[in-house]
């Protein structure tokens, strides 16, 4: 069974040991066994790993993994070093200059921002290498549900952050009146002149933690 090691562990207990769950492991298994999938399973969880229950200040969240062999290591939107960093990340540091003048980083890897506080989530954990949305609608979806309204249980206020259709269908889960939605266009090239330039999201989310009395993040990237 899974172990995240953390928080998490006795946090998403019951989800791991639900029918839905043990029903999206054996498909897992078979998907690993048969086909190229991303992340390895040894990084699925890392969004967990690296941001415990209690330590979340922020969720960005995204779609699915990069579907690119190299490219996904269980944290939305990040790439290991070493890996090109695909279009929609270019934007996001488009955004992130513009917004605090940070200088794009050399590498792609947004591990600093998950070890300040930032749960790197994807909606689905898994894809199969080189098909999009391949590993929709097999249970993931319901598991992360279940880390968002663990999340919006608390009596921290947090930042949720939404770009694009599938983030901001999460947004109905958010329902205690503490935590602050951060909602726009999703960053890729088809949609990030829509409303994704601009929204200026990483200094309103520090806004935000400001307000109420929580050290903001560091956004440079390390």
């Amino acid at each position: 069974m899974v172990h995240i090691g953390n928080s998490w562990d006795d946090i998403l207990a019951d989800e791991f040991r639900s029918e839905y769950y043990l029903r999206l492991r054996e498909f897992l298994k078979y998907e690993y066994a048969h086909y190229d999938v991303h992340p390895d399973m040894y990084d699925i969880f890392n969004a967990f790993k690296y941001t415990p229950y209690e330590n979340v200040k922020a969720v960005i969240i995204g779609q699915d993994p990069y579907h690119g062999k190299g490219q996904a290591h269980g944290l939305c939107f990040s790439v290991k070093k070493g890996i090109q960093p695909p279009p929609s990340l270019q934007n996001i540091f488009k955004e992130l200059y513009n917004d605090l003048g940070i200088v794009p980083p050399p590498h792609g890897e947004l591990t600093s921002w998950a070890e300040q506080g930032v749960m790197l989530l994807n909606t689905v954990l898994t894809v199969r290498e080189g098909h999009a949305n391949s590993h929709r609608g097999k249970g993931w979806e319901q598991l992360t549900d279940a880390v968002i309204r663990k999340l919006n249980e608390r009596d921290t206020p947090t930042a949720f952050i939404m770009w694009g259709g599938n983030a901001k269908t999460k947004s109905m889960l958010i329902t205690n009146p503490i935590h602050g939605k951060f909602m726009a266009a999703h960053p890729s090239p088809l949609s990030a002149y829509n409303g994704f330039f601009g929204c200026r999201h990483f200094s309103a989310v520090n806004d935000f933690l400001r307000a109420n009395g929580i050290e903001p993040i560091n956004w440079r990237i390390k």
